[in-house]
């Protein structure tokens, strides 16, 4: 791996880490936040309760058996009321705001008017927080001084929260370092989650330069079936089509180079044997003529599948359809096969029923057909028979062509219809006549089906779709 690709995982890998501490991180900041509001929430308003219930008593006992006596009396008569049921600190105070009585013994001179007393006076429950004398944070809850259902003053309970603030920061300095604790963990999850991304990504790009580089033998180790699972599936795939492109192709170069020597060096052969005896033979004159005469159709009929093949791979043959009677087009054929049937002692039978005509290219699938016969009669012996017949299957038009053949062996069937492939059998020429015929099939969207048992023959069918309207019900 070069020193940019190095640099590239390390800069991906420090990107992971990153951001899963950046997310770590905000979630512990939100999570803790939220704890720490609650928790002081939990206590403030705990303290608040208290102080509540205890001054709730005290106003309902003053209402209850001290509201026939002036206030200003009853705090000297019965002082102890009003802060006995508490130990906070206690304030009497009068509608103008004047604080009658003070359970610490400070005066205090100034009117109340915060806002607590202004909500006690109106006869309701008041609570505030300020800071006293002292700078101490204190809670103080008012509640109002009934006589005869009319308000005539106002008790306030005043609490420090000074004790509860520090409870409240020994809880931070916890939560934060359970926090702390929590994100150096997750920066060693992060690292370990990080490599467990980097490094499969790491192999598969090593990998794939290399397949870039040609070598295309080397293959992805998977080990999970998540996204990284399926791109080393893919490059593997590729590899795979890319090594059988390149055989195909270097099967191709051999069996161009080996078909076209074995003709050429025939003509050139008799060509240098006619111009050396020049006339003088004319048995082996016409026997050489005939002989170039064959080696050239051969050469031209393999040039013509190439060029076939290569049109049709290429995308750049269009089928003409037309409205065809498929049994004239079986009889067309059977016309121009007969004679070489006879000349080879085949017995060529044909069968076609009553078809409707279906949308084909005539040109295209008699093509088709001659490709197929002509590999029925070839690897059919003398005295053996090819039965060629045309039916109705359902929605489709079956052409079958049977023959009582060598056959094909099991392991060579699922191939024969692969680009250049011969087999075992040595009198294919290109291998590119059944791919030819299975490719102009697949352009009018029917089937090749081929089933073979070795020493018995060989049946091929062509399946053809025909319009809804002709279709057996």
């Amino acid at each position: 791996m070069d020193r940019k690709t190095r640099q590239s995982f390390v800069s991906l890998k420090k990107r992971l880490v990153r951001n899963f501490l950046i997310i770590i991180f905000i979630s512990v900041l939100a999570f803790e936040g939220m704890l720490l509001y609650f928790t002081k929430y939990y206590f403030y308003t705990n303290t608040e309760n208290v102080l509540t219930n205890q001054i709730k008593i005290a106003s309902e006992f003053y209402s209850k058996y001290f509201s026939d006596v002036p206030l200003e009396k009853n705090i000297i008569d019965h002082v102890d009321v009003f802060w006995k049921q508490t130990t906070a600190q206690v304030q009497i105070v009068d509608l103008s705001g004047r604080v009658l009585l003070d359970s610490t013994g400070m005066e205090n001179k100034e009117l109340i008017k915060s806002s607590d007393f202004q909500a006690a006076i109106g006869n309701g429950k008041g609570v505030s927080i300020e800071k006293n004398s002292n700078d101490e944070k204190v809670m103080i809850v008012s509640y109002p001084l009934n006589s005869d259902k009319e308000v005539v003053g106002a008790l306030r309970f005043i609490t420090t929260l000074t004790a509860i603030d520090h409870n409240l920061r020994s809880i931070t300095y916890v939560f934060l370092g359970f926090g702390l604790i929590v994100i150096i963990v997750a920066w060693i999850i992060s690292l370990l989650l990080a490599r467990s991304i980097v490094l499969p990504l790491k192999e598969v790009t090593t990998k794939a330069k290399r397949m870039a580089d040609g070598d295309l033998k080397i293959r992805i180790n998977k080990k999970r079936n998540d996204e990284l699972g399926q791109l080393a599936d893919t490059l593997n795939f590729m590899a795979g089509e890319i090594q059988d492109r390149e055989k195909a192709k270097d099967d191709f170069i051999s069996l161009v180079s080996h078909e076209l020597r074995t003709p050429l060096t025939s003509i050139k052969g008799w060509a240098v044997t006619l111009r050396a005896l020049g006339f003088e033979d004319r048995n082996v004159f016409h026997d050489g003529v005939t002989i170039i005469e064959k080696e050239s159709d051969r050469l031209t009929n393999m040039v013509e599948q190439l060029l076939d093949f290569s049109s049709i791979v290429s995308g750049q043959v269009s089928i003409q359809k037309e409205k065809t009677d498929i049994c004239q087009l079986i009889y067309y054929v059977e016309k121009q096969m007969s004679p070489r049937a006879i000349r080879e002692k085949i017995q060529f039978q044909v069968e076609c029923q009553e078809l409707p005509p279906i949308d084909v290219d005539p040109d295209r699938i008699k093509q088709v057909l001659f490709n197929l016969l002509g590999n029925a009669f070839k690897f059919t012996p003398n005295d053996g028979s090819v039965l060629l017949r045309a039916f109705q299957e359902g929605k489709e038009i079956v052409i079958s062509i049977k023959d009582t053949g060598c056959g094909i062996s099991p392991e060579d069937l699922p191939r024969v219809k692969s680009k250049f492939y011969k087999g075992k059998n040595s009198q294919a020429q290109t291998g590119l006549g059944l791919s030819i015929s299975d490719e102009i099939v697949k352009l009018h969207n029917g089937f090749l089906l081929i089933q073979s048992e070795l020493g018995k023959g060989t049946e091929i069918k062509v399946k053809l779709p025909m319009s809804d309207r002709h279709a057996k019900k």
